[in-house]
């Protein structure tokens, strides 16, 4: 699911909000930092992977060495229609998890555009061609692209089919929902722009590191798991949405050693209304949020008189799980940096024992 979009004041904090991460990064550099040949892509037999990143959440770690693009190629896009692409000079990618993707293979500088999603400090000085989920044909177009980049997701459907229309090659990849996705994603963007060996590359850094992460997870048995439900607020429209089976938090929640509260109480579709009764069925241990949206119903103290929040486990502790809205569910090269602080707010007590 696209989750709908919607702006807070950029110097609201979540007050709980942890600003150091030493713990579980450094956790992650330390079991990874022997790496040799990162460069190339090479991967040493002795089980070394890719150092953590030592950038900013809001920054994009590119792969070393310069990429240059192989074309013409025809691709298949996920809309049934083969696209050949013969120039990847000026690219328009209408996600932000598709622009993450292109600049971490190291083509950003041929990037034009971005949807308003694209949050990290690379893309900021972009020009913007979305408002909210909605792409201007008419802005993609008077940038004179020769790739754009979609996903299935992306609408309206006039304005997809406008650039199209244009004689714009238009590929469209399938949306991510899982971590199993990530190396699918990475490498249907790479062969879109004629870079197969960095998104070879890309691939075996990000799924490397992502194992390195789940190493620090602290061993227990099953019955001990945190149960943590996804929540989806937006204060301003009164929007508060307990996420179920297939809201796209599922696979990270597992990946972090924890129980998805809402799919483990029975909600098989993507989001449900709040309710005390169902919060109380899911009874969750902590709760995972954006931080925008966090913000949106003024923080940890705001979240707790949504009815129904205070009777929970969670509620009671006020134990409240922040990451950034423009990373959590992009499952992209970032995605290691997602579960590290997911492993790093749910297990606080590894972080003060080691």
């Amino acid at each position: 699911m696209r989750l709908p979009q919607f702006s807070a004041p950029a110097d609201r904090r979540a007050p709980h909000r942890r600003t150091g991460r030493t713990g579980v990064l450094a956790a992650v550099v330390a079991l990874t930092a022997a790496l040799a040949g990162c460069g190339t892509g090479a991967v040493p037999a002795s089980g070394a992977v890719a150092p953590a990143p030592s950038t900013a959440a809001d920054a994009v770690e590119p792969l070393t060495g310069s990429a240059v693009p192989r074309l013409p190629v025809t691709v298949p896009s996920a809309d049934g229609e083969d696209v050949t692409v013969t120039s990847a000079d000026r690219i328009v990618p209408l996600t932000g998890s598709l622009s993450e993707i292109v600049f971490t293979l190291g083509l950003g500088e041929r990037v034009v555009a971005r949807d308003i999603t694209a949050t990290f400090e690379q893309a900021a000085d972009l020009p913007v061609v979305t408002r909210a989920h909605d792409v201007s044909a008419e802005s993609v177009l008077s940038l004179r692209p020769t790739v754009v980049l979609a996903d299935t997701t992306t609408g309206p459907a006039e304005a997809v089919a406008q650039i199209r229309d244009a004689g714009i090659p238009l590929v469209v990849v399938e949306p991510a929902a899982e971590l199993a996705d990530v190396g699918r994603r990475i490498g249907t963007v790479a062969e879109a722009l004629g870079v197969p060996t960095a998104g070879d590359r890309l691939k075996a850094r990000t799924e490397a590191r992502i194992a390195a992460v789940r190493r620090t997870i602290p061993a227990r048995g099953d019955d001990a798991a945190p149960r943590v439900a996804f929540l989806y607020l937006r204060g301003s429209a009164s929007v508060y949405l307990l996420g179920g089976a297939r809201s796209g938090a599922s696979s990270l929640l597992e990946a972090a050693g924890a129980v998805d509260a809402g799919k483990a109480s029975g909600l098989t579709k993507d989001f449900t209304a709040i309710t005390g009764e169902a919060l109380a069925e899911a009874a969750p241990d902590a709760i995972l949020v954006m931080t925008k949206g966090l913000d949106s119903v003024g923080g940890v103290d705001g979240l707790v008189k949504i009815p129904g929040v205070a009777q929970t486990p969670a509620g009671m502790d006020r134990r409240v799980v922040s990451v950034d809205d423009g990373v959590l569910l992009n499952y992209g090269p970032r995605t290691d940096r997602v579960l590290a602080e997911l492993v790093e707010q749910l297990y606080p007590e590894a972080e003060e024992g080691a």
